[in-house]
């Protein structure tokens, strides 16, 4: 029986004989203008770009002319999603028409290593997208297409570049999931992105890759062609063109204020722009299939300089985590004469289908069963209806955003979210409640249940790789000083709707709207001794006067929540002290005896303080 590579092999070259009989040794470069009846196709991935970030899709700070112009030529999807709530998984899937948990590629290469402070340990994933996959460029330069790949690759080093998984040209991408350096020399400690050694001082990299796209497009006009053009763009670190950034410096944009951000995002606009008058100057404009979309959701929370770099609101959260800040991405589809101009469709679809549809859309067999489905029927007609299906997450890792090991399921209007630590599952109808507010799996536990069953045998389905017990777990302990800091971050939430809200400004367990909702953390101590218990808190105007009991070991502490002004004016608060008999592990709770306000409180830290 032949091997999964020789199958790829037998693939690529039995669809050469299928559709270019005289192009069956090497690659498929010699087409001639009369032969490229098949569509063009340019696909553009932004990284870490938020679902909210784009004027067509709401911000009022970001200016994103180009962007805008080609959601008015062509269609704009409302509830498009991404594979993965960080990058290189979401990338897979994209290539391959297949969910990451199937490929045991489901976090960032390398990844992020396991902590002592992290409960379960992460699965072991694969370092590169595996050569036996049959990639969406290979099955498309096995039908006669040139391809190329410009930007961010982050699925692999030497011996998995983007030229051992079917593209013709590599320009500026290697195993890095963030660039070398946005303004030339592109290298750093000497290495230099691939293709980007010769470049004049200061250019900048997204007009750079720009400038790589329109020149492959000149070169390639009379023939079919396929561009995945990935931009490093907009991730971290945050870097700009000065000029710029000078345009946003006294802007205002509601919740979106990074001008830095917002300068990334006019570069890559500009490119879009460029591209888009590029194919105009060709006539290529009818014969091409335009995509852009971004890898995961925008970045909300701090992870560096000029962090966060933007909102995703109304969606809650963002890249790290399941909420749909961390998932729905934009995604603007553009094919003259095809696609009617201003088309909108709020139907749910994924990275997974991008394969699928592509290969439909050119003409193109499928090569092998894959997770995606096409979703050409929807951009020929807005519509249609996709055949009713459910869509799946899994993430069993820690995010460096502070997201924990989870996984997720759409089915129509249901959302559920479980979390592998302690089981906790959250519900909720995205159609009705775009932030996730209410978690409904208390009110509607049969839903609940049947989607988490759903998810189970997914799960089993594609083979997905669960975390373990961590043997090297420690809580929270004493620092040199004799005190233990118990973070909300930390902490384990129980009930419906009290949570953590890890956006900078809030930083704290907060949405304690229910009396029966309550919070736990463990710690250890080194050794025996007494402890004062003081909380950093916050309470709005109004809601104050909620009784709480904090209790550890058997000792009881009762206090009332005092008004500070605001949720988020945190103050620092002795409640009283508690003994602890000797040395080890506690658990420690939090949980209101009475709540006459709207809210209890929003609790950001406790700390204990040796006497």
């Amino acid at each position: 029986m032949p091997s999964r590579i020789d199958l790829r092999l037998l693939f690529r070259f039995g669809l050469c004989l299928l559709f270019r009989p005289l192009l069956c040794v090497g690659i498929a470069i010699g087409i001639s203008a009369a032969e490229g009846v098949r569509p063009n196709v340019i696909f553009i991935l932004a990284d870490d770009l938020g679902w909210a970030d784009l004027s067509c899709y709401g911000s009022r700070f970001h200016r994103t002319p180009n962007l805008d112009q080609l959601a008015r030529d062509g269609m704009k999807f409302t509830q498009a999603y991404a594979a993965c709530s960080v990058c290189s998984p979401t990338r897979a899937s994209i290539l391959t028409g297949k969910y990451p948990a199937r490929l045991h590629l489901t976090d960032w290469l390398p990844g992020r290593p396991d902590m002592a402070s992290q409960k379960l340990s992460r699965p072991t994933i694969r370092q590169q997208l595996p050569l036996e996959e049959i990639t969406l460029a290979e099955a498309l330069q096995s039908a006669g297409y040139i391809t190329a790949h410009i930007g961010k690759w982050h699925l692999g080093g030497k011996g998995f570049e983007p030229t051992r998984q079917g593209f013709d040209l590599n320009m500026a991408g290697d195993e890095a999931g963030s660039p070398r350096s946005y303004f030339a020399p592109f290298q750093r400690n000497g290495r230099f992105m691939p293709g980007l050694e010769n470049a004049p001082d200061g250019e900048y990299l997204t007009d750079r890759v720009t400038a790589e796209a329109e020149k492959f497009i000149e070169q390639n006009r009379a023939r079919p062609f396929f561009l995945y053009l990935a931009h490093y763009a907009v991730h971290i670190p945050l870097k700009a063109k000065a000029e710029f950034v000078a345009h946003y410096s006294a802007a205002k944009g509601g919740f979106q204020t990074n001008a830095i951000y917002a300068a990334m995002l006019e570069s890559v606009d500009e490119g879009i722009g460029r591209i888009m008058g590029k194919l105009k100057e060709t006539g290529l404009s009818e014969r091409t299939i335009v995509i852009f979309t971004s890898d995961n959701g925008g970045l909300a929370t701090l992870e560096g300089p000029n962090t966060p770099a933007t909102s995703n609101a109304p969606l809650r959260e963002g890249k790290g985590y399941p909420y749909e800040g961390g998932i729905r991405e934009p995604l603007l589809v553009s094919w003259p004469g095809v696609i009617k101009p201003g088309a909108v469709s709020m139907a749910p679809v994924c990275s997974i289908d991008f394969f699928p549809t592509l290969l439909e859309l050119c003409g193109v067999a499928k090569p092998a069963p894959v997770d995606g489905v096409s979703f050409s029927t929807i951009l020929r007609d807005p519509a249609a209806v996709l055949p009713e299906r459910a869509l799946f997450w899994h993430y069993p890792h820690y995010s460096n955003q502070g997201g924990k090991p989870n996984g997720a399921i759409r089915r129509g209007d249901w959302k559920l979210i479980e979390y592998f630590e302690n089981e906790r599952l959250e519900l909720f109808h995205v159609s009705d409640d775009i932030s996730e507010s209410k978690n409904l799996a208390l009110e509607k536990p049969e839903v609940a249940a049947s989607l988490r069953t759903e998810l189970a045998n997914w799960r089993k389905a594609v083979g997905a790789q669960m975390p373990a017990a961590n043997p090297g777990y420690r809580p929270p302990h004493e620092n040199a000083g004799g005190s233990i800091a118990l973070h909300a971050r930390d902490a384990e939430v129980h009930g419906a709707q009290l949570r953590y809200e890890p956006i900078p400004r809030k930083n704290t367990l907060g949405f304690w709207v229910r009396a029966e909702d309550w919070a736990s953390w463990e710690f250890e101590t080194a050794r025996p001794g007494r402890f004062e218990v003081e909380l950093l808190h916050g309470c709005g105007n109004g809601s104050g006067g909620s009784e709480v009991k904090v209790a550890v070991a058997d000792q009881e502490l009762v206090f009332t929540v005092k008004e500070t002004g605001g949720f988020q004016n945190f103050v620092r608060r002795s409640i009283g002290q508690i003994d602890l008999s000797k040395s080890g592990r506690y658990s420690i709770s939090v949980r209101p005896i009475r709540k006459p306000g709207l809210a209890v409180m929003d609790l950001r830290e406790i700390t204990l303080k040796r006497l």
